[in-house]
């Protein structure tokens, strides 16, 4: 964690330099930002090479044991990681698809709703960061602990993640309802963008408890190999309900709530992922049984990497 939050140090001044570099003082103009991302994006993939090999943990944990195409290759392995990798790419994809069709959905809206729109997508999503960040954090605590057998303290880990999500989350709720009436005019001067901020900055303060409830419970779940438990409920709760009920506020002659629907649709589907996955944490996980599942996984990687070096020492002895 230390070294990716050191690459992210130094990589941020640059990133900004790049942008103001491009944007104002080149013919780029607007294709500028991208294009610093771009370059920002790859500084901090050499960057983190560096600090790996420079790593004394890396060193010491020999975590790196050469290029073992054969072995990344094999069938069960591959099975096993995307049994694993295709539900967290749901878990995370459908919400993330959830509020850009949002987004899509406010452009139908007219010029003012989207200009709003842009001011509180924009908010939102840094504001996620600090509960998808504690889900990180989440993630690797609890699968570490389940990898040193130890149920109670994975079973703490959990525990301890929901509740400083949930303390943040309050925190955030109440800063975004006394900021309110005034923190629109951080991202425009038009009045009537403001005072549409104003009207929706409640909806989305009222879930701040429960996204953090969902970024760090999923976080436990992805700790504990379940990431198809927090795919269904996204599935369930945006797909099915929350976007044809904010679509159809939003858009219906009889209501024509207009951006305050479709975020309407967004603060049942957050209330019901995050007590549903909190309710699966809490209620819903044996925790020694997560320990058996653990060992048998690494168990299993343990037989290929056998397998593995048995073979090459085969094919040197076939070679001698």
């Amino acid at each position: 964690m230390r070294l990716s939050t050191l690459a992210l140090i130094i990589v941020s001044p640059v990133n900004l330099a790049l942008n103001i570099l491009f944007v104002h003082h080149t013919p780029l103009r607007l294709l500028g930002s991208p294009l610093a991302l771009s370059m920002t994006y790859w500084l901090a993939f050499m960057i983190l090479v560096i600090l790996t090999v420079l790593s004394p943990q890396h060193k010491r944990n020999e975590t790196w044991g050469g290029f073992r195409l054969r072995e990344a290759l094999d069938l069960a392995g591959i099975q096993r990681f995307l049994k694993l990798a295709l539900p967290g790419i749901l878990m995370v994809g459908t919400e993330w698809a959830a509020f850009e069709i949002v987004a899509l959905a406010a452009g139908r809206l007219g010029a003012l709703s989207l200009a709003a729109q842009s001011v509180i997508m924009t908010t939102d999503q840094i504001l996620n960061t600090l509960p998808f960040g504690i889900g990180v954090a989440a993630s690797a605590r609890v699968g570490n602990l389940i990898g040193a057998r130890s149920a109670i303290g994975a079973k703490h880990a959990g525990h301890a993640s929901a509740l400083l999500s949930a303390i943040v989350g309050a925190i955030v709720m109440g800063a975004m309802l006394v900021a309110k009436d005034v923190y629109g005019y951080l991202f425009s001067e038009d009045v009537e963008v403001v005072r549409l901020v104003s009207k929706v900055m409640p909806l989305v303060a009222s879930f701040q408890v429960a996204d953090g409830l969902a970024g760090s419970c999923g976080g436990v779940l992805r700790g504990l190999g379940r990431q198809h438990i927090g795919a269904f409920f996204n599935l369930a709760a945006y797909y099915v309900l929350a976007l044809p009920m904010g679509i159809a506020l939003a858009f219906s002659p009889r209501t024509h709530m207009g951006l305050q629907g479709l975020w309407i649709g967004q603060v049942v589907a957050l209330f019901i992922v995050g007590i549903g996955l909190y309710g699966v944490v809490w209620l819903g996980t044996d925790w020694d049984k997560e320990v058996q599942r653990g060992i048998k996984r690494n168990k299993a990687d343990d037989e290929a990497r056998r397998r593995y070096e048995t073979q090459i020492a085969g094919e040197r002895i076939n070679r001698d």
